[in-house]
């Protein structure tokens, strides 16, 4: 994704004077969708970078859009941003068009990227108070100093700090605006276990508050965690959407009991009762076979099904044999 920092403009006298172009046409009925994506594709000359891809999001929602490198997911969400026109198909972003948006609908959204770029000669404080400069109806420069854990950081200067540190800070600038809808692009790269699951709680703090929050992101435990649905992007193309806990469908949910044989070969079975299948292997062996486990496969084995990976390999490098019913 193209970097676009936050201080890209939002000045109070420029968000007055574009006050007419905040009309929405939110109804009743979708007044709780904040996104809705309609049919979208993309083309560059025969380059077809998205085909066909529709979804929504709803308000309070925290929505993971998935996909291998290149398959459309920064496509899909500088269109949502507004930074890039789409070729057909409709978007709406708080009730707008975002080819369209103007400054008053822009101050509504919260934009983290990958990197910002920001420089590092002020302290944590005195950029937070610029930036909320920029908007009609700022949040609180304390209580967001205080919301990303960095009350202790507030004097010091971006460039002394730890490079989690600095990620909370780029989570600071997208949410002084007090936006509705949040992106977060990768959020949590090259962070440590202790910082991404500390991430983590402030993510969910945020959604707790009411923002709506559309995800991206390679981590697929973080989209489990903090994901509510997700849309599944390769090719240009949307594979499957739905709830983290069903997306892919019963079967690739399916566990799997492993265990190695009287002969030392590896087996599988899936079934939908494993407590049940182990009793019977239990029971036909005189006892627990070697090795046995029992697996249930996690987003990540789901996603890579989806997108033709072999989702075998994620459990076991051994050749197994699977059991059929």
């Amino acid at each position: 994704m193209e970097a676009k920092s936050a201080g890209q403009a939002l000045s109070q006298n420029e968000l007055c004077n574009d006050a007419g172009s905040m009309a929405t046409t939110d109804t009743p009925d979708d007044a709780n969708v904040v996104v809705e994506v309609h049919n979208l594709r993309k083309t560059y000359g025969s380059f077809v970078a998205l085909d066909g891809v529709s979804f929504d999001i709803h308000r309070g929602e925290t929505f993971a859009l998935l996909g291998p490198n290149g398959a459309g997911k920064s496509t899909t969400i500088e269109i949502l941003e507004g930074y890039r026109q789409r070729t057909s198909g409709e978007a709406r972003v708080l009730g707008v068009d975002p080819g369209i948006g103007g400054l008053p609908w822009r101050a509504q959204l919260g934009i983290v990227l990958q990197s910002t770029g920001e420089t590092g000669n002020v302290t944590v404080r005195e950029l937070l108070t610029q930036f909320a400069g920029y908007y009609p109806a700022p949040r609180d420069v304390d209580e967001v100093i205080a919301s990303v854990g960095l009350r202790e950081k507030d004097k010091t200067r971006i460039g002394k700090l730890s490079g989690g540190q600095r990620r909370r800070v780029d989570v600071a600038l997208g949410i002084i605006g007090n936006p509705a809808l949040l992106f977060l692009d990768e959020p949590t790269t090259g962070f440590d276990p202790e910082a991404r699951r500390q991430f983590w709680g402030l993510i969910r703090s945020l959604k707790a508050s009411g923002t709506s929050i559309l995800l991206t992101t390679h981590y697929l435990d973080e989209a489990a965690q903090l994901g509510d649905r997700a849309a599944v992007i390769a090719g240009g193309r949307l594979i499957d959407i739905g709830k983290i806990d069903e997306i892919g469908g019963a079967a690739s949910r399916m566990p799997v009991v492993r265990w190695t044989d009287a002969t030392g070969r590896r087996r599988e079975e899936r079934t939908p009762e494993p407590g049940r299948a182990v009793a019977a292997l239990v029971a036909e062996a005189g006892g627990e076979p070697r090795d046995i486990e029992i697996a249930r496969p996690t987003l990540e084995d789901v996603y890579l099904s989806l997108i033709g990976a072999d989702s075998d390999d994620a459990y076991d490098s051994e050749p197994v044999e699977e059991v059929r019913a």
